[in-house]
């Protein structure tokens, strides 16, 4: 049922302006057209399940509330679980990470393509488990995903000798320690 509402109090420039008068709405039965009540089986109403509607606004004309009570009624969506973090794709992208720094780092050239591939499974089943409408970390999943097979590529590559930098035999962050050192050893 809605209650009416009044405006305004008048002020001396209102009270000349015309008001349009109150209206009643159409989507509620009025006095005069219900049925007579019977005295002897009286049975409540049925309940109505709760909506969200939206207040009015103060001026419509009457398309605009005829439309209005025509539109269904938008419910708010039901409250979800609380939104959570994907543990298995932040994993996959901690050993993805690792994965990349073990095969660039050559003797254990080895050991990283094997944590990629680990990687690479549990950064791939955290892009399914982030599915959900609840679990957050699918830009991380992704990003893990991308690096570890990256790693893998790298590594194959420089284990079948097709990278001459890397290797298992080469000594890359000595080498690279060397390097700048010589090359900062004159300016610092």
């Amino acid at each position: 049922m809605r209650l009416p509402t009044f405006p305004r109090q008048t002020t001396v420039d209102d009270a000349n302006t015309e008001r349009t008068p109150v209206v009643p709405r159409r989507d509620e039965p009025t006095t005069a057209s219900l049925p007579p009540v019977r005295s002897d089986t009286v049975t409540p109403p049925p309940a109505k399940p709760e909506t969200f509607r939206p207040a009015p606004s103060p001026v419509r004309s009457e398309t605009e509330r005829a439309k209005a009570v025509s539109d269904p009624v938008a419910v708010p969506p039901p409250p979800g679980p609380r939104a959570r973090a994907s543990f298995v794709a932040t994993l996959g992208l901690v050993l993805s990470v690792a994965g990349a720094l073990l095969v660039l780092s050559g003797p254990l050239l080895g050991y990283g393509i094997g944590v990629a591939a680990i990687a690479l499974v549990l950064s791939l089943a955290g892009v399914f488990a982030t599915r959900k409408r609840h679990v957050a970390g699918k830009t991380g999943a992704v990003i893990g995903l991308v690096l570890s097979l990256t790693a893998i590529v790298v590594g194959v590559l420089a284990l079948t000798g097709q990278l001459w930098w890397l290797g298992t035999d080469t000594a890359t962050v000595s080498e690279f320690r060397t390097w700048l050192d010589t090359q900062f050893e004159t300016r610092i």
